[in-house]
């Protein structure tokens, strides 16, 4: 079991998709959120935190389609110490955010979505256009999506 992280902020960047050889899409993006709070001089300060984050397979392709950058989102996952060794030669590492769960937080006349849109993903055999149920009476139809969970190892990723 890990521990599941949850971050509530703004895109800082269009998402970048991407298709893996499978077929498998992977979503890059990043997201700042900010705590605000009163130093001990009675000033105002605001700290800021930026988390680069990726997202897989289906649920990569629907938040490529309706966010962009500045668009408010919950992105919830687990932390991921990434690796690599950059062109001059040194060793490099930094977090980043695994997402299996998000939820569109922007108004629909701020993104073209509509207001707290959460999308989970379903463990499912094959992926079937979307069916619709009413969610409030007398309101809105929100799309119920069921995608299939594909399972990509750690080594397949360009990255």
């Amino acid at each position: 079991m890990y521990n599941k992280v949850i971050m509530i902020g703004n895109l800082t960047r269009d998402i970048e998709l991407k298709y893996i050889p499978s077929g498998a899409a992977i979503a890059k993006g990043a997201i700042a959120t900010s705590h605000k709070y009163k130093a001990q001089d009675g000033s105002q300060k605001e700290e800021v935190c930026f988390l680069d984050f990726n997202v897989f397979g289906k649920s990569a392709e629907i938040l490529n389609q309706y966010v962009k950058k500045g668009s408010k989102v919950m992105l919830e996952g687990r932390l991921v110490l990434e690796s690599w060794t950059a062109q001059d030669g040194t060793s490099r590492n930094r977090h980043s955010l695994r997402v299996e769960e998000f939820k569109f937080l922007d108004s629909k006349n701020d993104s073209g979505t509509s207001s707290n849109t959460e999308y989970q993903p379903k463990q499912v055999e094959q992926y079937n256009k979307p069916s619709y149920n009413n969610t409030q009476q007398g309101g809105t139809r929100e799309p119920e999506y069921q995608v299939p969970v594909i399972d990509i190892d750690d080594e397949e990723i360009p990255f």
